[in-house]
């Protein structure tokens, strides 16, 4: 009786109490399952059988594309990405990409210096920046949508106008080699891996060409050098301008205004002179035994070995099943936490880092270009256990060929389209797959395009594109202490054999 205490005597009894308002009339008694009388009928947005925003595309008489995808809100990305990067130095000097991300948005024929410039775009909120990748550079400014008149006008400014000073060009050489002793002194070698493999995969020729500037080509690079480049590369024909979160006619009239009948700088364009070659992959092995326990603070001294087999170009039905087959492998460092959702139940983490507590790391990347690819694996451990390592990647490397368990294949392709999802969430990123893809191919592959044809991929697709990159010579990178590194020839034999296993050494002495 006591928990009945502070009832009232009808609903100790269960008799039916209606509730009242403050002003002493009854609720309605109604079901919670029945709609409640006299509310509007809610409204759900939906859309009219595919994206209601897709993206648009217009090419301008000079061949330069304008694609544009609209979004709700009042700020709006806006850049011109260039078919130019580091794999088109073939005819130059490595490390003129390198120069021209640090001398983005210096001075200009209308801005005469890059304060100017920042000062202007902080009049509508806005921010820029340069990246520059193997073969692409992307010119980018996010900014209120009522500035984009001023940002089109100031990006076609940047690009084709650049002054490029003698004292602009001697501050970049000191920022390129801040960067590159930074590069040497970082604890995660991951950026130098990245670097090292490619120049194994791909010896001497396009992708496999050096991202950042040699150190020997610092004084190398000049205006005239510069000037020589950009005539052969910064034409409309290699051009997107990219917009996200503005009407598309509006940023084809700003496009017609300011680069349509535009003067470079350096003269008029000439695109004979592009390199047009195809990535070459050759495979072979490329060694740094630096120290890499460098830095205030050092860490434990490891071996990095990253071992890379070629895949596919992105142009290609392949790209899909590589992306899921690198999602399911995954992995991370031992100290890595989280659920599911972070990759704990990857084959990386359950084959290799649980089961081997010595190991730092190991982790799946997938590198993909319009001619070719690299899928490889990065790994860490103490030089002693080096040789151990390298035969668990071995190991991993053929057991792709298994046929992938029901789940374990639901699992990668739903984390893979969540993945896609989440990060085509920001507009930022919105911006740069609309630039790169129509860049690339001239249209644009929309996010649910895409998840169906991850949803399509089936184990014995997975099954086939492994089997076809076993067939491809191995591409190593190794840093650190290697003498336990096992030859390169050893390493080769153990990605042809059947359990991935390395050629037995028997030694009188150890």
């Amino acid at each position: 009786m006591s928990r009945l205490r502070g009832w009232s005597r009808a609903q100790r009894f269960g008799i039916a109490v209606c509730r009242q308002y403050s002003s002493g009339s009854a609720y309605p008694c109604v079901s919670l399952s029945t709609p409640l009388p006299g509310i509007p009928k809610p409204v759900f947005a939906s859309v009219d059988g595919h994206e209601k925003y897709e993206t648009k595309i217009t090419t301008l008489e000079n061949g330069l594309k304008v694609a544009s995808q609209n979004k709700f809100g009042q700020f709006c990305t806006v850049g011109i990405l260039v078919n130019s990067g580091s794999r088109h130095e073939a005819k130059y000097p490595s490390g003129i990409a390198h120069f021209l991300e640090k001398l983005s948005f210096s001075s200009t024929a209308q801005f005469e210096s890059k304060d100017e410039i920042l000062l202007t775009l902080e009049k509508h909120g806005g921010i820029c920046d340069c990246q520059t990748s193997r073969d692409t550079t992307m010119y980018a400014v996010s900014a209120e949508v009522k500035g984009l008149d001023t940002v089109v006008n100031l990006l076609s400014d940047a690009v084709l106008q650049p002054r490029l000073l003698d004292e602009e060009i001697e501050m970049t050489r000191m920022a390129v080699r801040f960067e590159l002793e930074d590069l040497n002194m970082r604890p995660d070698p991951e950026p130098l891996l990245t670097e090292m493999i490619h120049a194994a995969a791909y010896r001497g020729n396009t992708v496999g060409l050096p991202r950042f500037c040699p150190p020997e080509n610092v004084e190398k690079i000049d205006r005239k050098l510069l000037h020589k480049y950009l005539q052969s590369y910064y034409c409309p024909q290699r051009m997107v301008l990219a917009g996200v979160g503005i009407e598309h006619e509006q940023l084809v009239q700003c496009a017609r205004k300011y680069l349509l009948n535009v003067k470079p700088v350096w003269g008029v364009s000439t695109p004979a002179n592009v390199d047009k070659s195809v990535a070459q992959y050759t495979g072979g092995i490329v060694k740094d035994m630096s120290d890499v326990s460098l830095g205030p603070t050092p860490i434990p001294e490891l071996t990095h070995i990253m071992i890379g087999l070629e895949s596919c170009s992105f142009l290609v039905d392949d790209f899909i099943p590589f992306a899921v087959l690198n999602m399911m492998m995954g992995g991370g460092g031992s100290f890595s936490a989280g659920g599911p959702g972070k990759g704990m139940f990857t084959r990386l983490y359950l084959n290799v880092l649980n089961r081997h507590h010595w190991m730092y790391n190991a982790t799946s990347y997938h590198h993909s270009y319009e001619d070719s690819g690299l899928l490889c694996i990065h790994a860490s451990a103490d030089p002693r256990q080096v040789r151990e390592m390298v035969e668990i990647i071995t190991r991993e490397f053929i057991q792709m060929t298994g046929t992938a368990g029901e789940m374990e294949l639901e699992r990668a392709k739903t984390q893979l389209k969540s993945m896609l999802m989440m990060n085509l969430e920001s507009r930022p990123v919105i911006f740069e797959d609309v630039g790169r893809q129509v860049l690339a191919t001239g249209k644009r592959k929309l996010p649910h395009e895409l998840c169906e044809l991850i949803s399509n991929v089936t184990a014995s697709d997975v099954k086939r594109v492994t089997m076809k990159m076993l067939r491809s010579k191995p591409a190593v990178a190794a840093l650190g202490d290697l003498s336990e590194l096992p030859s390169y020839e050893d390493i080769q034999a153990a990605l042809s054999s059947k359990d991935g296993r390395l050629p037995r050494i028997y030694r009188l002495f150890r």
